[in-house]
C-alpha cells in the first residue's frame, strides 16, 4: 500500500495539479484487500483494510480526528474497483498530506498560506466594465467587511494588478484567526493556493461563507471570460480536479468547525 500514494501523497495534496501530472505516470494498483472499516485510535480514529490500519508512504499511522472523517475515508477505498484510483480518493491523499508534511511543521505551513494576505486575490479589482466590477464586488466585498469587522483587519482595495503594500496590523490580525490543529491548517493551506485567497480560506474555515460561494468567489474573473469567451477544455479537466481537492479540504473545514464558529 505504501508505494500506492508515494505518487500522490505530501506536498502533492498542496499542488493538485502536480498530483495529476505525477499519477499519469504512476500505474494503478490491484486491490488488494475486502472491505475497510473504522476503529477507534489514541487521539482519534482509524482506518483499517481487513483489520490492518492504513499508514501513510513512509509508514507513518494515520489517525484522524473525528468519526464522520474517518468513515468518508474508510468509504474511498471501499468505493474502489479491481484496481486502486488515488486521484478518486481525496481524504485519503489530505490524510497522507497531513502526516506527512503538517503535523510536524504546523507554523510553517500556517505562514506559507499566511503569504497571500499580503497579495490576496480579493485586493485586486478590475476597473472595466462595470457588470465585472460589479460581480467581483458582489462576491468579494462581504468577505472583505468580515474581515474588517470580524477580524479587525482593514486591507487595501486596488484597480488592477499593480501591487499595494497592506497594513501590517491588518495582515497580523488575519493571521491570527488562522486555526491551530494540523488538519484544520492543511485544509485552510489548500483552499487558499486553490482560490488564491487566504481571506476567502479564513471566510470558509469560520462559517461566514459556504464552499459553494468561496469557490463561486474564487472564479469570479474565470467565469466571466467563459460566458464571452466559451470554455476551454483542459482548462475545464483542470478545474473539475483542483474541485475535488477543495470539497475535501473543505468538509474537513466543516468537520473540525466548533460549534457556533
Amino acid at each position: 500500500m505504501r508505494e500506492l500514494f508515494d505518487e500522490v501523497a505530501g506536498q502533492s495534496q498542496f499542488d493538485p495539479q502536480e498530483a495529476v501530472r505525477r499519477h499519469t505516470r504512476a500505474p494503478q494498483r490491484k486491490r488488494f484487500y475486502e472491505s475497510a472499516g473504522v476503529a477507534e485510535a489514541d487521539g482519534g480514529f482509524s482506518v483499517a483494510l481487513d483489520g490492518r490500519p492504513i499508514r501513510s508512504p513512509s509508514g507513518k499511522p494515520i489517525v484522524v480526528p473525528t468519526r464522520a472523517i474517518a468513515d468518508t475515508v474508510a468509504a474511498e477505498w471501499n468505493a474502489q474497483g479491481e484496481t486502486i484510483d488515488p486521484l478518486t480518493m481525496p481524504l485519503t491523499r489530505f490524510a497522507n498530506s497531513v502526516v506527512e508534511g503538517v503535523i510536524d511543521r504546523v507554523d510553517e505551513v500556517s505562514e506559507d498560506a499566511a503569504k497571500f494576505l499580503g497579495s490576496d486575490m480579493l485586493f485586486y479589482r478590475a476597473g472595466h466594465p462595470e457588470a465585472l466590477v460589479a460581480r467581483e464586488a458582489a462576491h468579494w466585498d462581504p468577505v472583505m467587511f468580515w474581515a474588517a469587522d470580524t477580524l479587525g483587519a482593514h486591507f487595501i482595495l486596488a484597480e488592477g494588478i499593480m501591487h499595494v503594500g497592506q497594513p501590517a496590523a491588518a495582515i497580523a490580525a488575519a493571521r491570527s484567526a488562522f486555526p491551530a490543529d494540523p488538519w484544520s491548517v492543511a485544509a485552510v493551506h489548500v483552499v487558499t493556493t486553490l482560490t488564491g485567497s487566504a481571506l476567502l480560506a479564513l471566510a470558509l474555515a469560520h462559517g461566514f461563507r459556504d464552499e459553494d460561494q468561496v469557490w463561486a468567489a474564487a472564479h469570479v474573473d474565470e467565469d466571466w471570460n467563459i460566458e464571452k469567451w466559451g470554455i476551454d477544455e483542459e482548462v475545464a479537466a483542470r478545474r473539475a480536479a483542483r474541485l475535488v481537492d477543495f470539497k475535501a479540504a473543505a468538509s474537513i473545514l466543516q468537520a473540525l468547525r466548533p460549534a457556533g464558529g
